[in-house]
């Protein structure tokens, strides 16, 4: 008996060290392979304008919010909801603006994506969106993110008064290849 526990007390403390090695080993794996998952989301966003988007472009401050359903292969990520913040020089016919995108995920965990000056096409107040951007912090840091929606006014004549179009609502899709 005693051969026996000598073995265990020298040999028992290896195992259980590669045991805790193999094992930390395998959940750094499948963090590794979550945080390089594919995300798809679609939903709405809805942004308001201020002042809002007239005819002739000027300075504006961008304010918003999204709801998003998602699939990916990250436990847990069904959905998510933003908070859009940003600025620059926006009309009914132009958009030259920056905007942080921060997302709250399903799963609780955030991320803050910048959407640099991207190709937004105004007709008339609608906005035909294809934005690409980075997380620059959280949940999937480093990624690229591409956001292609279309959001609309019924309020198409305020493009033509001082007031100017103040919300825009509508599709969008959050893709983080």
């Amino acid at each position: 008996m005693s051969r026996m526990a000598g073995w265990v007390r020298r040999w028992g403390s290896v195992v259980v060290a590669l045991g805790l090695t193999v094992a930390g080993a395998t959940g750094a794996s499948a963090h590794a392979r979550e945080e390089k998952a594919a995300v798809s989301c679609a939903g709405s966003n809805t942004i308001d304008f201020s002042p809002g988007l007239s005819l002739a472009p000027r300075k504006t401050r961008i304010g918003g919010e999204g709801a998003y359903r998602c699939t990916s292969t990250v436990p847990g990520l069904t959905s998510a909801k933003s908070v859009i913040s940003g600025g620059g020089t926006n009309g009914c016919f132009t958009s030259e603006a920056t905007t942080v995108e921060e997302i709250t995920w399903s799963t609780g965990e955030k991320s803050a994506v910048t959407y640099p000056l991207g190709n937004v096409r105004q007709i008339v107040g609608q906005a035909v969106v294809l934005v690409m951007g980075k997380v620059v912090s959280g949940k999937f840091a480093g990624r690229a993110v591409f956001s292609p929606g279309v959001q609309l006014t019924l309020d198409v004549p305020a493009c033509a008064m001082e007031r100017g179009v103040r919300r825009i609502t509508g599709p969008s899709v959050l893709l983080i290849p």
